[in-house]
C-alpha cells in the first residue's frame, strides 16, 4: 500500500489568517458609492457614510480584522454620520444590539443586491421594523452583553 500526504493549508478551518499572514482585502469602491446612496440602515437620515463592520461572525464567513486593518468593503452598511462615529466609539456588538441590527445579514443582503435601489430599500425597511418589534419586545430589560447574548470579549 502506498502513502499519501493530502495537502492542508495554514487557513484550512480558520475564519482568521495564519499567523503573521494578511489576507489581499477587497475592495469595491463601486459598492461603496452606491451605499452611500442609500438611506441609513438604523434612522433612516441621509447623507450617510459607508460604515464597515469590524468584527467577526463565522454564520456569514466573516473574518476578524487585526490592527489597522480594515474589512473588505462587502462588510459595510449605510449609516447617518452621527451613528457612524458611535459605532466605532465603543462596543461594536453592543451598538448593534441596542439598535435590534443583526449587521452582518443586512450587509451580505445589500452586497447581493448592489446597485439595486429598489431592493436596498426594501432590505433597509425590513431591517428597520425588524429592529423595532425586537428594542420593543423588552423595553424595560437594559441593553448589555447578557440581555443581548453578545459576546463581549471581541
Amino acid at each position: 500500500m502506498t502513502a499519501f500526504k493530502i495537502p492542508r493549508p495554514a487557513t484550512a478551518f480558520a475564519n482568521a489568517p495564519a499567523s503573521g499572514a494578511k489576507r489581499k482585502r477587497v475592495t469595491d469602491d463601486t459598492h461603496l458609492r452606491w451605499l452611500r446612496t442609500l438611506p441609513s440602515v438604523i434612522d433612516g437620515k441621509r447623507p450617510v457614510e459607508a460604515a464597515h463592520i469590524r468584527f467577526a461572525d463565522p454564520a456569514y464567513g466573516k473574518r476578524e480584522t487585526g490592527k489597522g486593518e480594515k474589512p473588505d468593503d462587502r462588510w459595510a452598511l449605510p449609516l447617518s454620520p452621527d451613528l457612524h462615529r458611535e459605532q466605532h466609539a465603543g462596543n461594536e456588538r453592543l451598538f448593534w444590539a441596542k439598535y435590534g441590527i443583526d449587521p452582518c445579514k443586512v450587509a451580505a443582503a445589500l452586497y447581493g443586491v448592489s446597485g439595486d435601489d429598489e431592493q436596498a430599500e426594501l432590505i433597509i425597511r425590513t431591517a428597520q421594523e425588524t429592529a423595532r418589534q425586537l428594542v420593543a419586545r423588552s423595553p424595560s430589560e437594559p441593553l448589555n452583553a447578557r440581555t443581548q447574548g453578545v459576546e463581549v470579549g471581541r
